[in-house]
């Protein structure tokens, strides 16, 4: 409240008076008193005894408002005014006046305006719920304790120390402005309505630019509408309408006014996949392959960056990457040795070692086909000469037998198998393993039963071995 000397006219019509009232009535000088004509701006209200009376009256009326608005700094947003003028025996009615005055007057509070890119966002009582606000926008993205770690970090200017995900710095990519303003109580928001109008922004009616084709439903999708507002906004359009090229759609856009900038670093531990080294080796059999040396995956540090706006990650990538544990290479020998399924003509000892317990002939009333062999210490059975394998299984008094087809018009038979490690079908090499000794079929005990066929006819194995 201040008073004013203004309206030059009213004041030097109300001197005027007085000076007239003063020089004809000198007798009785002793009763002129001053009143105070109330202003509110240019409108007159009334007048009072007093200037006292009217500042008494409304530290009456902020008392009052106070005890609904405890949080607010109150204040008189009305411009009021005083004139005095004096008056031979005055009469006035100040509780006329003051009741006309409580009827103009607004009781506003001395707030802290939010201003971004130069828009008032909202209103808050004090500094201090202002900045409130910001932390409070900060923090929808970013946990308090790193917020308070990043704003230490910057007070003391420290440098962070980075471990698995450090934040290094927030900041809005619009800063938020303070302005101090008067205004009305109802215009005053909560902290957390504030931080939502930063994030959500103010709905901004703006015109989209159709693309030739486009659909109603497009556009409505686009910047979140439901197609009833977007029809409303544009009656001139048909739901099913298909629009044509540069014709413009009203719409209702909306945004953050300002985003929360976050720069996060951080390190992890990543593997580093082992190579592989395939080697050709002529030792073993084409289409198989042996690891010479197991691979190992290594380890490294990974020393990362991440740039945020809110909740979307807009950059990242690597500052730097340590080796901890060096990888092993993995090292596989291929084999290219191709075994020929014709036999050579001459034939191996089908065992290890061993000795002939029936040869090829007559026995117990019956002929003896083939040789058997036993006594031995190693049981592996082995192929005589190189050969395709045509039988592999059981078969009746041979119990498991094996016939290998040398391709050269000879076969051989291997019988009373405990095991067979090979498949109708597998080409194998002279000497290689085939399968195990043991007693199946009609057997008397553990031995193999080795027979050698000439196209289709018989032959003695002692003649070949």
């Amino acid at each position: 409240m201040k008073e004013t000397t203004g309206l030059w006219k009213k004041a030097a019509a109300i001197a005027f008076l007085v000076m007239s009232l003063s020089f004809g009535t000198a007798y009785a000088e002793g009763n002129v008193e001053t009143i105070y004509h109330v202003y509110i701006g240019d409108k007159p209200v009334g007048y009072v005894d007093s200037k006292q009376q009217v500042q008494e009256h409304l530290n009456q009326r902020l008392d009052d408002e106070e005890r609904k608005h405890e949080d607010y700094d109150l204040t008189v947003m009305n411009d009021i005014r005083y004139y005095p003028e004096k008056q031979f025996a005055p009469e006035t009615d100040t509780s006329e006046t003051l009741n006309r005055l409580d009827k103009e007057i607004t009781i506003g509070v001395e707030a802290v305006g939010l201003k971004v890119a130069g828009e008032a966002v909202g209103y808050l009582p004090s500094e201090e719920k202002a900045d409130s606000v910001i932390k409070e926008y900060k923090e929808k993205f970013v946990d308090e304790e790193d917020l308070e770690e990043v704003e230490e970090r910057q007070e003391s200017g420290e440098k962070p120390e980075v471990d698995e995900s450090t934040v290094i710095n927030v900041k809005l990519t619009d800063e938020v402005e303070h302005v101090e303003k008067i205004v009305e109580p109802e215009e005053i928001i909560e902290v957390k309505e504030a931080a939502d109008l930063l994030e959500e922004g103010i709905d901004e009616e703006k015109v989209h630019q159709a693309e030739k084709g486009q659909a109603i439903q497009e556009i409505a999708h686009e910047y979140d509408l439901s197609e009833d507002d977007l029809l409303e906004m544009n009656p001139q359009l048909e739901e099913k309408e298909i629009l044509d090229t540069n014709q413009e759609i009203k719409v209702m856009n909306k945004g953050p006014l300002t985003e929360v900038l976050i720069k996060e670093e951080g390190k992890k531990t990543k593997k580093i996949p082992h190579k592989t080294e395939v080697i050709e080796t002529d030792k073993l059999e084409k289409g198989t392959e042996k690891v010479k040396q197991k691979g190992k995956d290594g380890k490294k540090e990974v020393h990362y960056y991440k740039t945020k706006l809110n909740d979307r990650t807009t950059d990242k990538g690597i500052i730097k990457e340590r080796e901890i544990k060096k990888p092993v290479k993995e090292i596989v020998l291929k084999g290219t040795k191709v075994i020929p399924s014709k036999g050579t003509g001459s034939f191996d000892w089908p065992a290890v070692g061993g000795e002939i317990t029936s040869k090829q002939g007559e026995r117990w009333g019956s002929f003896h086909k083939g040789i058997d062999i036993a006594g031995v210490k190693d049981r592996t059975i082995k192929a005589s000469d190189n050969g395709k394998v045509v039988e592999a299984g059981k078969s009746g008094a041979y119990g498991n037998k094996i016939v290998i087809d040398h391709n050269n018009g000879y076969r051989t038979t291997y019988a009373h198998l405990k095991s067979i490690r090979v498949n109708v079908g597998d080409v194998v090499e002279k000497g290689s393993s085939i399968g195990q000794m043991g007693t199946t079929g009609r057997s008397t005990g553990v031995h193999l039963h080795f027979e050698i066929h000439k196209n289709g006819s018989q032959e003695n194995p002692l003649n070949h071995l």
